[in-house]
């Protein structure tokens, strides 16, 4: 392995963090003197961050801890207009201003857990690229930047090769994006003197379109630097499971089902995810590592409690833990499994299994429902399904006034009428 000059790059590589860098001497030299300035860009498409923008945010993380730099944290109000054509195989929803700035708001309560924002040197700060692209002048900008652009270059790009390839519609707009993205560096540039941009690998082609943009215009020299789009060793998606995204907010995930999340991990998956999404020393790292056999469940429970706690703090990563451990090794009923709050009125009435398996978020239809009873995969209070009929009522309730739906071995939920 490469041995660098700063801290950063070499908390990168060790923890695997580096797939691509324009220029690993000048990001090192940067770097060692404290003066990368660094964005990493957020898209405003959803309420909430998922774990498949957790890699780039524990690299600002880093950039922070080891005194790299000054983390910029851009959020895309004006790029989310637009909608980023990369890895997408069809064109993106629009949204209206008011989506994309509630999207905002759910999304920026992720940074300040794992960066410190301030107004200091290395004290991070965050920007919304609505600032400059929502004035810009087409004309203008057609004759200012568009001027710089290729468009058979643009064309190479796999954001828009990939669509071509597969005969799917770009739009115009989308073929825009890789302008403003490019835009949004030359602009930070020279309103912070940012000179690195980080992102995921899937980001490259954009990235260095930026940096020739900025050379175009007349900008100090620019990085870049990309961490791999990661998938399990089993090759499903990061961040993506059956039931659906895996949110870092709490409101569309809690912490408990997050815990559960990387306490699922792979078993080959351990070791990478605990380098790259926790903040342990290296050394318990290689401890971890080296269990075997059953033992490696002590590594993912150490995983999930480091992971829950860097983005739920340490008091819920432990009670998950708890809740975990009396579920499934102490045989308990916990009542701080996930709770569904239902009416009594309703469960008078008698709620049909299915309906009751929809509504506590275990499935997403009663169709799936109905398979997963045929597979002998849903349990009330502990006792296996056998009718997809079932009607559940007041008899239902436990001595504790709940009812304990399972699907599967892992996943419970409380229904608890009010």
């Amino acid at each position: 392995m490469t041995s660098y000059k700063s801290d950063f790059l070499n908390v990168m590589a060790e923890r695997g963090f580096i797939h691509q860098c324009s220029d690993e001497a000048g990001v090192d030299a940067l770097a060692a003197k404290g003066d990368l300035i660094t964005y990493v860009g957020y898209d405003c498409t959803a309420p909430s961050l998922h774990v498949g923008s957790l890699l780039s945010i524990m690299m600002l993380t880093w950039l922070q801890k080891t005194g790299a730099g000054k983390p910029i944290v851009l959020m895309g109000g004006g790029t989310t207009r637009v909608g980023d054509p990369s890895g997408k195989d069809e064109t993106r929803q629009m949204r209206s201003i008011d989506e994309i700035e509630s999207n905002k708001r759910g999304m920026q309560q992720v940074f300040a857990k794992l960066i410190g924002f301030g107004t200091a040197k290395h004290d991070a700060t965050m920007v919304d690229n609505a600032e400059w692209l929502a004035p810009l002048n087409y004309i203008e900008f057609l004759r200012d930047v568009g001027r710089h652009f290729s468009v058979n270059r643009m064309l190479t790009m796999d954001s828009a090769k990939l669509r071509l390839e597969r005969e799917q519609e770009l739009s115009f707009i989308e073929f825009n994006y890789m302008l403003l993205q490019a835009y949004d560096f030359v602009e930070l540039s020279r309103r912070y003197g940012c000179n690195l941009q980080m992102g995921g690998s899937d980001q490259w082609g954009n990235i260095v379109t930026g940096i020739d943009l900025g050379r175009r215009m007349g900008t100090p020299q620019l990085f870049a630097l990309t961490c791999p789009l990661l998938t399990t060793a089993s090759g499903a998606k990061m961040g993506k499971t059956a039931a659906g995204a895996v949110w870092l907010n709490e409101a569309q995930l809690s912490a408990y089902d997050y815990w559960q999340y990387w306490r699922n991990t792979e078993d080959a998956d351990v070791t990478r995810f605990l380098k790259l999404f926790t903040m342990l020393p290296m050394d318990e790292v290689a401890r971890l590592a080296a269990l075997e056999g059953a033992e490696i469940n002590e590594a993912k429970k150490v995983l999930a409690t480091e992971a829950t706690a860097l983005m739920h703090g340490r008091q819920k990563a432990d009670a998950a833990a708890e809740t975990a451990r009396k579920t499934f090794e102490a045989g308990q009923l916990s009542a701080d499994l996930p709770t569904v709050e239902i009416a009594k009125s309703d469960l008078g009435a008698g709620i049909g299994v299915l309906g009751a398996f929809v509504t506590a978020g275990l499935v997403k239809s009663n169709s799936e429902a109905r398979r997963q009873i045929q597979g002998g995969g849903v349990k009330i209070n502990d006792e296996t399904v056998k009718d997809d009929k079932l009607t559940l009522t007041e008899a239902n309730l436990t001595g504790d006034g709940i009812i304990k739906l399972s699907l599967g071995k892992k996943k419970h939920v409380l229904l608890k009428p009010v």
